[in-house]
């Protein structure tokens, strides 16, 4: 890229600690870059506000704008305090200062993505936030032996929260409701975009869900972008915990049939040992890209700049 190249549109999918890894990379290469994320948790402060307002859980929102507010130290101060909880037990404890801020300007302004506009406005933000949809969602799943004593039958599990801490293997998994309208702004970034990049994150409750809203789910498929998914570290303690990296590739081709993908990143401690990782992201159209973006202390984190990198070597830049 030469000072007169503009550097590129770029839609990131996911929520909660995978989407804010890919966003923290990818401000490093561009700030035209839009977070569509998430709107079914239902654990925690964003649960507890869901319940008591009309309003979408404002978590894995407030977690994207704090990963793209600026480097410097009114920045990383902002993103501290948005990050921050309220201590104790009372009626504000454990209440993220963020999510509150969020909330009210809701209420205020009774448009989410104006609210979140503000939001990253106020606090100089690398990019835009988005939600996926513009009603709050439940993630449900069918898990085969969510109860031990009966290890073979299927049952449903409802909520986000209820999802990630079930025992079992999740069969499936639906969005409620199944055909909720998508955020015209995300649809816009989708069809504006020059890279779309999916993951790293929870599978189901991260990844799939915004192919599971038909909307979003058409404008990826029909996109001209380059479509981006990075695999996860590891399999996840909760909901893949027993997952190849290459089963993680067959679960998302089976929730969204036609899916084509142009690149595939996986870290080498994840793709070792996977004979069928290269066959499957092949099946899928992609490329795989095999290449150091763990962190150098060996926790199952992305360094960040090891995976700017190596998206600024899939980008051209």
């Amino acid at each position: 890229m030469n000072a007169f190249t503009p550097p590129p549109n770029v839609v990131a999918f996911g929520g909660g600690h995978g989407l804010a890894a890919s966003l923290t990379a990818l401000r490093q290469l561009t700030h035209r870059l839009t977070a569509v994320v998430t709107v079914a948790d239902d654990g925690g402060s964003s649960g507890r506000l869901r319940d008591e307002f009309p309003i979408l859980p404002p978590g894995d929102l407030r977690m994207a704008l704090a990963a793209l507010c600026g480097d410097d130290e009114v920045g990383r101060a902002w993103a501290e305090v948005l990050q921050s909880r309220f201590p104790g037990v009372g009626p504000l404890g454990g209440h993220s200062i963020g999510n509150l801020l969020i909330a009210g300007l809701w209420q205020q302004l009774d448009d989410p993505v104006a609210g979140l506009d503000m939001v990253g406005h106020m606090l100089h933000v690398e990019g835009r936030v988005l939600p996926m949809a513009a009603v709050p969602l439940v993630i449900e799943a069918d898990v085969i032996g969510a109860d031990p004593e009966r290890p073979d039958e299927t049952s449903l599990v409802v909520g986000q929260e209820a999802v990630a801490l079930a025992t079992g293997e999740i069969s499936d998994v639906r969005l409620v409701p199944a055909d909720p309208p998508a955020v015209p702004e995300a649809i816009a970034a989708i069809v504006g975009a020059d890279h779309l990049v999916l993951g790293p994150g929870s599978w189901y409750s991260s990844v799939l869900p915004h192919l599971l809203v038909p909307e979003l789910r058409e404008a990826i498929l029909v996109s001209r972008a380059q479509r981006i998914l990075t695999m996860n570290l590891a399999p996840t303690e909760d909901e893949t915990p027993s997952y190849t990296a290459s089963r993680h590739l067959e679960v998302l081709a089976q929730h969204a049939p036609g899916l084509r993908l142009d690149v595939v990143v996986a870290d080498p401690s994840f793709a070792a040992g996977d004979p069928h990782l290269d066959t499957w992201a092949s099946a899928l159209g992609a490329r795989l890209v095999v290449a150091p973006v763990r962190m150098r202390d060996g926790s199952a984190r992305h360094d960040p700049h090891l995976l700017a990198s190596v998206y600024a070597g899939i980008m051209g830049l």
